[in-house]
């Protein structure tokens, strides 16, 4: 049951707690806090070998350049060795803030609008970044400028909030809903297992697409969305305020395509009904109907 899912899931959860007390410092943050000393006796343990003295001096140097740094966030617009991680900071900013956007939303508007709406900004965003990539990276020159860097940027942060809104969250939450209770636990377990794998594959092959499709990888990929929304569009009904034992009564016996595999299931669930409480046909031949 979930009592035992959730207490499993907690032990690794324990784990990563205790080996994070466990964990010692790390050779850059000590430096960077000028506790020089300790620094070199982790960078000396961690090599193994008493000649870290080069790389010591590096991380010392590096230390000091970063500190004169004044306004690193203005280092985002020109794309150098540390935009990657501001950008991280800042998706992932926005991923958590959308996030809390759905948990507040997704009852109110529904699943179905949650999902359009962010089909349209994400496919939007990816086609910019696709042309803006296309028209200023080339292969004598890899310069966007501020203004188009800025643009990319801003692109990016609406594709990670239209997803953390949206096709993040729901993905697990309307499976969740429209199985039924015989088929339920069978249902997310398949939901877990595409979603997962799917996952695995684009983590892999994303790098290697990247080389070959280069700017056109966001075309790729909008064009998914895009098949992701017309599917949405056509084939998922909207399944707000319905109660899960109802959902196949008022939702999918009442959709144009998919209530041809749910009516003979509800054909048999009543004639199984009739068999055993109605006049004349129970088990006993006794009349439950009144």
């Amino acid at each position: 049951g979930w009592r035992l899912s959730l207490g499993l899931a907690g032990v690794p959860a324990v784990l990563l707690t205790v080996g994070a007390l466990l964990v010692s410092e790390t050779p850059n943050s000590l430096i960077e806090r000028g506790r020089l000393d300790e620094g070199k006796a982790v960078l000396r343990k961690i090599r193994g070998t008493d000649k870290i003295e080069p790389e010591f001096l590096e991380l010392v140097e590096a230390s000091r350049i970063a500190k004169e740094v004044k306004h690193p966030f203005r280092n985002l617009l020109k794309f150098g060795s540390d935009a990657s991680l501001y950008s991280a900071v800042i998706t992932g900013a926005v991923n958590v803030l959308s996030t809390v956007v759905s948990i507040y939303s997704v009852d109110r508007l529904g699943r179905r609008k949650l999902l359009l709406e962010a089909g349209v900004q994400m496919l939007l965003s990816q086609v910019v970044i696709a042309v803006v990539l296309g028209i200023k990276v080339t292969d004598h020159s890899d310069d966007l400028g501020k203004g188009f860097a800025a643009l990319v940027v801003i692109m990016v942060c609406t594709f990670v909030s239209a997803f953390a809104w949206s096709w993040g969250p729901l993905g697990w939450l309307i499976p969740s809903e429209t199985f039924p209770l015989e088929t339920r636990s069978a249902g997310q377990s398949v939901t877990v297992c595409v979603n997962l794998l799917f996952t695995f594959v684009i983590a892999q092959a994303f790098l290697s697409m990247l080389c070959h499709f280069k700017f056109g990888i966001f075309l790729f990929f909008s064009g998914w969305v895009a098949v992701m929304s017309v599917f949405v569009f056509f084939l998922v009904p909207e399944t707000k305020n319905v109660p899960i034992e109802e959902m196949t009564d008022k939702v999918w016996a009442q959709h144009w395509l998919w209530k041809r595999f749910v009516e003979e299931d509800g054909d048999v669930e009543m004639e199984g009904r009739v068999g055993v409480n109605g006049k004349g046909n129970g088990s006993n031949g006794v009349d439950y109907s009144s």
